[in-house]
């Protein structure tokens, strides 16, 4: 059964799924549509959304040691082989995931000790584009050996007005667990690189 998780709420994934071993982290997301609709909601001024999903993975200071500990459109593959991002989605369209990572959590060096799943609006600025135009987005944990959903957590909406980067979700080591946090937190950038900025 899958957990909704709340904005703040943390799970154990060891717990929920015992022997877990690889999990697949899947975004989505749609345009909101234009009040109105019509000929010229359909057709005039729209650009795609291009949601880009990343990973950051972080050393026990919660910093990024690495620049290859980037995962992300332009480094789809950790250099461990544990995480690998299956590419970019340029606009959103279609149902289910947009975007998927795939993550072994046994080949996770032991130098890294959380992964921080962020998403930004690609080309945001010239767009002018931002959260507020985006609904039911949402990031979800799947269990690969049986593709059991393992937890999800949906946002969108007017609460994220203005903000053009999001932290989604972390998952982390604790003891001998991983476990999962919904954090929610968006932020204004122009880019990936912003974001990365702090945490490095």
């Amino acid at each position: 059964m899958t957990i909704t998780l709340q904005k703040g709420q943390r799970i154990s994934l060891s717990k929920e799924a015992p022997g877990l071993t690889q999990i697949t982290c899947g975004l989505g997301w749609d345009v909101a549509e234009k009040p109105g609709g019509g000929f010229f909601g359909a057709f005039g001024g729209g650009q795609d959304f291009d949601l880009d999903a990343s990973v950051l993975c972080l050393d026990s200071n919660k910093r990024i040691s690495d620049i290859k500990d980037i995962v992300y459109f332009g480094n789809l593959k950790h250099q461990s082989g544990s995480i690998i991002h299956q590419g970019d989605n340029l606009t959103g369209a279609g149902d289910g995931d947009d975007e998927v990572i795939v993550v072994d959590l046994p080949k996770i060096p032991a130098r890294i000790t959380r992964l921080v799943f962020v998403v930004n609006i690609y080309d945001c600025v010239q767009r002018k584009q931002d959260f507020s135009q985006i609904e039911n987005a949402f990031v979800r944990l799947v269990n690969r050996a049986n593709n059991k959903e393992l937890a999800r957590y949906e946002l969108s909406g007017n609460s994220y007005a203005g903000m053009t980067g999001m932290t989604l979700a972390e998952i982390y080591r604790h003891d001998d667990e991983w476990k999962m946090a919904a954090i929610g937190n968006g932020f204004k950038v122009e880019g990936l690189k912003d974001i990365v900025a702090t945490y490095s």
